[in-house]
């Protein structure tokens, strides 16, 4: 009795170990990035990247497998179905075991009418945990190898894994618990799967280790270093050239953006069309909410995954809404008729020539697709403009949020008449991965909303008058409007805003003429990246087009060449071309005393960063185990994931047309996030010391930290891997 309450013990042990090396993958409608060796990260990363290589990329897993991971997906594709199925599995609000339990005795393909599988599977225990102690001893699975072996269960199906993660670790219970599933539940089918297929179990702890002893010699972090090596002796040269002189200077407008790599180019363009100043700042805006549609009655998290959303943010109609009622009936009813099993034939007949007509003008002419299709679905009227209402958020919350995102973003004097919070988001057609296009510090959202809310909340007299007791003066002509920033077109949507004096109305009007010449510029940029043979007064054009044709792969470069983290005043950088490869986020050191806005900078909005820095990293690579390969031949399986064909391990990062200009060259430019700091050395190490994350990220070589000087000598220091520091050879 003792010996099994031991091995019980052992089994918990190894269970919650083994799910320590699996990074998680959100779905499809709020994709996320994540460093897919986010499990690994407590390693040094030269032995990450050969521990992984061993774990993610094999290609000799035992051929007993194939069946084992078949006989695992399909029943993973039907509980996990989030509408697509048109038949919904029995018994999914049990849980995953249960009524798995309750069917696999049906499934000839599982057992193979064998009288003894067959008797065996009905024999077992309610409890998952049970069932894989019974599993493991028809394994003949011993202690020593439990870790092994459930390490293995997750790493040879390391996607379909993955999702698993994210709904036991990240999703949002409250509402997407429809298909609850636990970790055991997963192991415990996984091993009775494999305790049904394999004749021979110790043959996959075998392999392991055969492979293992294999010492194979992984180039990655080789060819890493070189792009680092040329990417730093670059920028440090131009940040040696810095102006440590602030210009204090009346500006026509100051524009906040997100961080996003994407918003740099177009920051420094706008700023030479006049007298603009720009910040960068998370895109969520430091408003941590729940949007709401009152029209859909959809909700989303508008804030990033390390945070939970703390108030819902209900959004309403400034005009009268029209009905859709008829056309939402019959987009259900074809969705209904398409994925049944038995009417799909009578579908194609009925609207088979309709639908081969609109399919050749989204063809041909997807301008004019566009346009029908829009003025079908809004009867005409411009898409309806939403606005927040703020009876969530207690006043006091208001002030907080208020005070933190001002001093976060280094703008809390100096105000110009018209401030502006840019979101931002994409349009895409026909692109499975259009979250991934979004504001991920909006949780894979479009961040105009988040934009909506800190205007409405600094435009509040009883706010304004908190602030000016913690010495925030905002004067009275100063107004806060919201907008987006559609990083597809590189258009910028200015959201109404009624009762405006006569001067921010002009103010306004320069700015969206300002905005269309920058939009042009950066569009021509744009085009050139993308490969498209057009005139450069055909570019705006060219980019909506992109936006809206459903045949294109690439409809944008998305976050792809981000290489670098700057955290430091714009002013001291505007004049340097980043060639859109940085996130900047402002920051005044001299404005930090304690550190706490640095503090806060380096544990979110940098991890986030290093985060799709990762994703973009891994996916270049080797697409295949860490991205999700050619878009061409992929499918969406229950409308939540990604696979090859139609039956393969879940795809859990970027396509090959994200990370590659063709199949054969790569775009993007893998190298580590280099992050550099506009604050005294000693000053950041203190940070780091008290932060353990920080800590291993930094000396296991996951992260680069340059740290620039705030005085004329302009000195930079690199941290060293065991968290010394040194000057750079780029110093006078």
């Amino acid at each position: 009795m003792e010996k099994k309450y031991q091995s019980f013990q052992n089994v918990e042990q190894a269970l919650k170990k083994s799910w320590t090396k699996i990074a998680p993958c959100w779905s499809l409608k709020n994709f996320i990035a994540v460093n897919p060796l986010q499990g690994l990260q407590e390693l040094p990363i030269e032995e990450a990247l050969e521990e992984a290589e061993q774990l993610f990329e094999s290609k000799t897993v035992p051929q007993e497998f194939d069946s084992i991971n078949a006989q695992t997906i399909k029943w993973l594709q039907v509980f996990l179905d989030q509408g697509q199925a048109t038949i919904s599995m029995p018994l999914k609000n049990h849980g995953f075991y249960t009524s798995w339990k309750s069917l696999a005795l049906y499934d000839t393909h599982l057992h193979k009418n064998n009288i003894a599988k067959k008797e065996w599977l009905s024999t077992l225990p309610d409890c998952p945990k049970t069932a894989i102690m019974l599993s493991l001893s028809k394994l003949k699975i011993s202690d020593d190898d439990f870790l092994l072996f459930f390490t293995l269960m997750l790493t040879t199906l390391s996607g379909w894994s993955s999702y698993i993660k994210y709904l036991t670790d990240w999703a949002e219970k409250d509402l997407n618990n429809t298909c609850p599933i636990t970790a055991e539940e997963y192991i415990a089918v996984r091993t009775i799967i494999t305790a049904l297929e394999f004749e021979n179990p110790d043959q996959l702890i075998t392999w392991y280790k055969s492979t293992k002893s294999l010492k194979t010699k992984n180039n990655y972090l080789d060819n890493i270093s070189k792009n680092e090596q040329l990417y730093l002796s670059n920028i440090l040269k131009k940040l040696n050239t810095l102006d440590n002189q602030f210009l204090k200077t009346d500006f026509q407008a100051q524009l906040v953006f997100c961080i996003d790599v994407r918003s740099e180019s177009f920051r420094r363009i706008l700023e030479n069309q006049g007298p603009y100043e720009t910040f960068g700042f998370a895109g969520f805006f430091g408003i941590p909410v729940r949007i709401k549609n009152s029209i859909t009655q959809e909700s989303y998290a508008a804030c990033p995954v390390l945070l939970k959303p703390k108030h819902t943010i209900t959004q309403s109609p400034t005009s009268p809404v029209i009905d859709h009622k008829w056309t939402n009936l019959f987009k259900s009813l074809y969705q209904s008729l398409k994925y049944n099993m038995t009417t799909p034939f009578g579908l194609i007949e009925l609207i088979g020539l309709p639908s081969a007509i609109w399919m050749a003008l989204k063809t041909i002419s997807p301008k004019i697709a566009s346009t029908l299709k829009k003025n079908i679905t809004t009867s005409g009227e411009n898409e309806i403009e939403l606005t927040p209402c703020l009876d969530n958020i207690e006043f006091h919350d208001q002030c907080l949020y208020a005070e933190s995102a001002l001093k976060g973003m280094g703008l809390i004097k100096n105000f110009s008449n018209l401030i502006v919070f840019c979101g931002h988001a994409s349009t895409t057609e026909n692109n499975a991965y259009f979250t991934a296009l979004d504001c991920g510090a909006c949780g894979g959202h479009h961040g105009g909303s988040n934009a909506k809310i800190l205007a409405k909340i600094l435009n509040n007299q009883k706010i304004r008058s908190f602030l000016k007791e913690k010495n925030i003066l905002i004067p009275e002509t100063t107004h806060f409007i919201a907008a987006e920033h559609n990083t597809t077109t590189d258009q910028i949507e200015i959201y109404n805003n009624a009762e405006l004096s006569i001067e921010i109305t002009q103010k306004i009007d320069l700015l969206k003429l300002d905005l269309k010449k920058t939009q042009l510029i950066n569009s021509i940029h744009r085009c050139k990246e993308l490969r498209l043979p057009v005139q450069n007064d055909q570019a705006i054009e060219s980019t909506y087009q992109q936006s809206i044709d459903w045949t294109t792969t690439r409809p944008e470069w998305g976050l792809a060449k981000n290489a670098s983290f700057i955290i430091a005043p714009r002013a001291i950088i505007k004049d340097i071309n980043l060639q859109a490869r940085s996130f900047l986020h402002s920051y005044d050191y001299f404005q930090d005393q304690d550190g706490s806005i640095l503090t806060l900078i380096l544990t979110a909005p940098m991890i986030v960063a290093q985060w799709i820095n990762a994703q973009y990293l891994f996916s270049t690579l080797n697409n295949v185990s860490y991205g999700s390969g050619s878009k061409i031949t992929q499918n969406i399986t229950g409308k939540f994931g990604i696979m090859q064909g139609n039956m393969s391990d879940l795809m859990s990062g970027l396509p090959l047309q994200s990370v590659y200009i063709t199949d054969k060259e790569p775009y993007h430019q893998p190298v580590r996030l280099m992050v550099f700091v506009y604050a005294p050395h000693d000053f950041i190490d203190a940070i780091i010391q008290k932060q353990p994350l920080l800590k291993t990220l930094f000396k296991n070589g996951w992260i680069l930290l340059i740290s620039i000087t705030p005085n004329n000598t302009k000195k930079q220091y690199l941290l060293n891997r065991d968290l010394t520091w040194q000057l750079t050879k780029y110093n006078e």
